[in-house]
Order: C-alpha cells, then structure tokens, then sequence
C-alpha cells in the first residue's frame, strides 16, 4: 500500500467516526431530555476524537448548540418564554422572544441582517427590507445545520433563515416551534 492510500484510508474512517458522532449529535438535538447522559458521552467521544482529527471546531460549536438547547428546555417546559429586551420598532408592542444575526441564503442578494421571534410571527429585518412570516402561516419548522426553515407546504418555504452559530439555529428552531403550535392547533 502506497502512502497516499494510507492516508486516504485514515482520513475517509476518521470521516466516517466524524459522521457517526455528528448523526449521535442530530439524534441528541431532537431529545427533550435535559439530563440525558448522551451529552456527556458526546463530549467525550469528541475529546477522543480530538487525538487523530486536526480540526473540530464545528463540531465544538455544535457541543456549545446542545448546551445551550439544555439551558433553554427546562424554562419551555415549564411554559416560561424567553423575553429579549429590544425596542425594535418592527415588532411593535410585541413581545421579543429570540433575536439573532442571520442571512437569507434564499434572496439572490443574501441580505444579512437580524431574526426576530414574537408570540404572532417570526420577523427578519436588514438589507434593506422587512419580511414577516405569522405563524398561523407556518406548518413545520425544519433545522438544517444553521439554516432554519419555516415552512407553509411541501412546496413553499415562507422564511429561510441562515444564522451564525449553531446555537443560535438550534435555539431559533426550538423556539419557532413552540411559538408555531398554537397557531397550528387552531386550523
């Protein structure tokens, strides 16, 4: 065997342990279990893995998305919203529950600007445009690594948000979909 097909097949199973934990981390972000030892054992396979890849800062912030999804679930839970102090004039009287920095990758412009999430829509502001999208409006909510889609049908998507951070995609996914439920129950 040539070098180069070693390293090849060092790298494609060191690829492949990647895989297998950022499938272990999807699966963690869907349970509501804010005490699940998942968490911990994930941080620790990412340590381990820590020993033979050279760059896991992604996967780091994904750990730092579990964290903060944990922080929040307890209050959701117990039926607390988060309240964001903002006096956007965008949203009005509206209570602010979640704003983050985000980009419409949708948009052929790809404005960038802010997301905010009211008890009546979920709004976006920058580039030069305001877009609101009410919840009433929205049947699923679908997270994609840092893009969050709201989505009307199975042919539409009402918003397309891109945020910064995995915390903040996770934590605006989480959010739109306590927020949207109410308005779902009442078709």
């Amino acid at each position: 065997m040539t070098i180069f097909g070693w390293l090849k097949r060092n790298h494609a199973r060191h690829n492949g342990a990647l895989l297998e934990w950022r499938a272990r981390w999807a699966a963690a972000i869907e349970t509501a279990d804010p005490s699940s030892t998942t968490d911990d054992h994930l941080r620790r396979q990412l340590d381990e893995l820590g020993a033979t890849e050279p760059d896991l800062e992604i996967e780091r912030e994904m750990l730092d998305a579990l964290e903060a999804l944990r922080r929040a679930q307890p209050d959701l839970a117990g039926g607390s919203l988060p309240i964001v102090e903002t006096r956007h004039r965008v949203i009005g009287q509206d209570a602010c529950h979640f704003t983050a920095p985000a980009s419409l990758p949708s948009d052929q412009s790809q404005p960038a600007g802010r997301v905010l999430l009211t008890g009546a829509r979920a709004v976006f502001v920058g580039g030069g445009r305001t877009s609101a999208t009410p919840w009433h409006a929205v049947r699923t909510i679908v997270r994609r690594e840092r893009d969050v889609l709201l989505v009307r049908t199975a042919e539409s998507a009402a918003a397309h948000f891109r945020f910064n951070t995995y915390a903040d995609a996770v934590l605006c996914a989480l959010l739109a979909r306590h927020l949207a439920e109410p308005a779902r129950s009442k078709r």
